[in-house]
């Protein structure tokens, strides 16, 4: 039986939090973990054993970076722990840092454009999967420069789609194209931005980080 995805929220807004927790419940996750500030996150985070930590980018006391320095910190001394920052703005300077060591299990979703609740928990379980989230207004915010003048725009549409964190098969529903030609685009993204083959690199976190330190 597949244990059950274990969630640290921190939130400060009491409200949003426990709306959160009760999504989570339904979802049938486990919330280890409910915080309104992000004080001694990674004990926290390590005695709640927590598989994924969702969080906000501005908490107390400052509101100012407090949650995003907390995930960064997290990613360093907790590798196998997910990240999920749900915030109201689009900072692409986080996005840039959340993504730096190029691996999966981190996501970015802006509270204001969650378009359903069922949203953010398959977010969860694409991070908790080591999979990359990124709210599509971010990456067409980071989608601009030469060096990605290259692509065609259809190699722009399925990049967006894998920043998003979205597989071959789904972007191929949403494109409305078989997975045979979204594998031949993905080739030729990977190909263009110099991404070889490798066994130990995650091609598609390269890519989309590519994506975004092109801004």
């Amino acid at each position: 039986m597949t244990e059950p995805v274990r969630v640290v929220l921190v939130e400060d807004s009491l409200l949003l939090r426990e709306g959160l927790v009760r999504l989570f419940d339904e979802a049938g996750y486990v919330t280890a973990g409910a915080f309104g500030d992000a004080g001694d996150i990674v004990a926290r985070v390590r005695e709640a054993g927590a598989d994924v930590v969702v969080m906000d980018v501005r908490l107390p006391p400052t509101f100012r970076d407090e949650g995003i320095r907390a995930a960064l910190e997290i990613r360093r001394e907790l590798p196998g722990v997910g990240v999920l920052v749900l915030s109201q703005y689009v900072e692409t300077v986080y996005a840039h840092e959340l993504l730096a060591d190029a691996r999966g299990g981190v996501g970015y979703l802006l509270k204001d454009r969650v378009a359903s609740l069922d949203e953010v928990t398959d977010a969860v379980r694409r991070v908790r999967d080591g999979g990359t989230v990124l709210d599509p207004l971010v990456v067409r915010r980071l989608v601009t420069g030469d060096r990605f003048a290259q692509l065609t725009p259809r190699e722009r549409e399925v990049l967006e789609l894998i920043a998003e964190g979205r597989s071959n098969a789904n972007i191929a529903a949403r494109l409305v194209i078989g997975v045979g030609a979204v594998e031949k685009n993905v080739s030729a993204i990977f190909a263009k931005l110099g991404l070889a083959e490798s066994a130990s690199d995650h091609r598609r976190v390269l890519a989309v980080l590519a994506y975004l330190q092109q801004s």
